[in-house]
């Protein structure tokens, strides 16, 4: 008997795999883009349905305009361990971008616009937040042909139904 509790309890609080992530990307910067690419990318890995919902500055990581010219946030950025004034020096923040893509490429990790290719020929959903797009005057044009639409928040909660969501 005592077996059969201890069986039931292991049953009981052992997690359920994680079937379906969806990754709001809302920052402009390397740092706020590269970590929702790298978790979506390991998702479809590991067999996970995802989706990318992009939204206010995030939405630079899928625009035709500015996805090759993203950069590190160099003002402010308590990861770099830098002064906030040092930051703000004409051309930190170019060098600092620099510094970073070459160690990446060491890694064998993708530029952006590669890797947003590559999660979406994976099958990850690209999605972009209807209203940052109109806040900003953009359109579905002004986005790479992976993005497969723009879509109002409730739309996004309806593709996360069931899975989990990452706000990065």
């Amino acid at each position: 008997m005592t077996e059969t509790l201890d069986h039931q309890e292991a049953q009981a609080t052992t997690p359920e795999p994680i079937e379906k992530v969806s990754i709001i990307v809302s920052k402009g910067s390397l740092e706020g883009i590269y970590p929702a690419l790298i978790m979506a990318n390991g998702a479809r890995m590991e067999g996970i349905d995802a989706n990318l919902f992009f939204t206010f500055f995030g939405l630079d990581a899928i625009s035709k305009a500015k996805h090759e010219h993203v950069k590190v946030a160099t003002v402010g950025n308590p990861g770099l361990h830098l002064a906030t004034w040092a930051g703000g020096v004409p051309g930190i923040s170019a060098l600092v971008t620099h510094r970073l893509a070459a160690e990446m490429e060491k890694l064998d990790i993708p530029p952006i616009p590669e890797f947003v290719e590559m999660i979406a020929d994976s099958g990850a959903g690209l999605y972009a937040c209807k209203a940052s797009v109109d806040l900003f005057g953009l359109s579905k044009d002004d986005f790479v042909p992976q993005v497969q639409d723009v879509i109002t928040v409730g739309e996004f909660y309806g593709l996360a139904a069931g899975g989990q969501i990452i706000f990065t």
